[in-house]
C-alpha cells in the first residue's frame, strides 16, 4: 500500500501499453514491480514493470510523449544541476566524474579528438572535455531543451531527440557518452544503432545505466527501488540484457565497470519510509533524500566503493563498447 500525498500536481496523465520487449521484441514478460512517481510527484498513475526472458525490464504502461513536459518539469535535476544540488554534492560528483572519465580514456587507443555527450544537461561533461584540450567545435551535445548558453561556449548542441539529430557526421566521433539516458528512451536499440553509425572505426561508447542485478534492486524490487525512477525509466537492464541490446546495434562490449549507486540506495529507503501506508515516516525519510543528506550520501558511496573493490555488482554499471570489426 502506498501513501499518495497531496503534492501530486497533475492527477493522472495519458499512458499506453507496451506489449513487447523493446530489446528482444518478445511479447512475454512477468510483472515484478509497481509504484508511483515518488521523487517528483508529477502524477497519480500506478506504473508497472515487466521483466522479459532476455533480462530487460520495461515500464508497462508508459507515459505518452505528450506527457513528457509533465514528468520532466523545468526543475528536473539534470536540467539545473548547479541550482538543485548542494555545493558539497557537486564537488563529490565532480571527483567521481573525473575518476570515471580517467578510466574511460585509459581504455582508448588514443586520446579522443571529438566527443558527444547524449543527455548533456547543463553541459558539465562538455566543459570537462574542453578542459582536456578538445576544441569546442569538436564537442557535441544532445539534450531536450538544450541551453543557448552551451552554444555560446562554441559547443555543437542539438536541441531534440537522438533519433532526430542531424548535426553529427557518420563515423566522426571518437568518444560518445550516454550516462543514465538509455533507460529513458522508448527504443534503446534504435538509439544504439544511431550511436554505432556516429562512432569512428576505433571510437568508444561509454554507457552508464542502472543495473537491476544488484543488492539494492533485489531488496527493494517489488516497489521502492530508487532505480525504477517511476515513470521516467522506461527500459532497465542487467549485464546480460545490455549486452544483447548492444550486439543488436552492431556493437561489442569491451568492459563493464560498476559505479557507485548511492542515490538508488538513498531513494529506496526514502520511498519505503515516506510512502509506505502501513507506517509512513516522512520525517525519517527526509534523512535519506539524496539532495539533502550529506552524511548518508557519503556512507552509501563508500559502501559501493568497497563492494565494487571486492568484485560485487552495484546498481550502476558503466559499459564500454565499440563497433564490431
Amino acid at each position: 500500500m502506498t501513501v499518495l500525498p497531496a503534492g501530486h500536481v497533475s492527477g493522472e496523465i495519458p499512458s499506453h501499453p507496451v506489449p513487447a520487449c523493446p530489446v528482444c521484441g518478445k511479447g512475454d514478460g512477468l510483472p515484478i514491480a509497481e509504484g508511483h512517481d515518488y521523487e517528483l510527484e508529477t502524477c497519480t498513475n500506478l506504473w508497472r514493470v515487466r521483466k522479459c526472458g532476455c533480462g530487460a525490464q520495461r515500464l508497462d504502461p508508459r507515459p505518452d510523449n505528450a506527457a513528457l513536459p509533465v514528468i520532466y518539469p523545468p526543475t528536473y535535476y539534470s536540467y539545473a544541476m548547479s541550482e538543485t544540488l548542494s555545493p558539497f554534492v557537486l564537488w563529490g560528483k565532480s571527483v567521481l566524474d573525473r575518476l570515471k572519465f580517467g578510466a574511460i580514456l585509459r581504455r582508448m587507443t588514443r586520446p579522443p579528438a571529438s566527443f558527444l555527450d547524449i543527455g548533456c544537461g547543463d553541459g558539465h561533461y562538455l566543459d570537462l572535455m574542453a578542459k582536456q584540450g578538445l576544441e569546442p567545435r569538436n564537442i557535441f551535445g544532445i539534450e531536450l531543451g538544450a541551453s543557448q548558453g552551451l552554444r555560446s561556449k562554441g559547443f555543437q548542441v542539438f536541441d531534440g531527440r537522438v533519433e532526430d539529430c542531424d548535426i553529427v557526421a557518420p563515423g566522426s566521433l571518437d568518444l560518445i557518452t550516454i550516462f543514465h539516458v538509455i533507460e529513458h528512451v522508448a527504443d534503446p536499440v534504435q538509439v544504439l544503432r544511431r550511436i554505432h553509425d556516429w562512432l569512428s572505426p576505433d571510437g568508444v561508447l561509454a554507457l552508464e545505466t542502472p543495473n537491476t542485478d544488484s543488492l539494492d534492486a533485489r531488496l527493494f524490487r517489488s516497489r521502492w527501488w530508487g532505480g525504477y525512477h517511476f515513470p521516467r525509466h522506461w527500459v532497465l537492464f542487467d549485464p546480460v540484457s545490455i549486452r544483447v541490446a548492444l550486439e543488436k546495434a552492431g556493437l561489442e562490449v569491451i568492459a563493464i565497470r560498476y559505479q557507485t549507486g548511492h542515490s538508488f540506495w538513498l531513494y529506496s529507503f526514502h520511498h519505503a519510509l515516506r510512502y509506505n501506508a502501513r507506517l509512513p515516516m516522512p520525517r525519517l525519510a527526509r534523512l535519506f533524500d539524496p539532495l539533502r543528506s550529506k552524511i548518508l550520501l557519503m556512507l552509501f558511496t563508500a559502501l559501493d566503493i568497497v563492494r565494487r573493490t571486492l568484485g560485487m555488482k552495484t546498481s550502476a554499471m558503466l559499459v564500454l563498447a565499440r563497433r564490431k570489426n
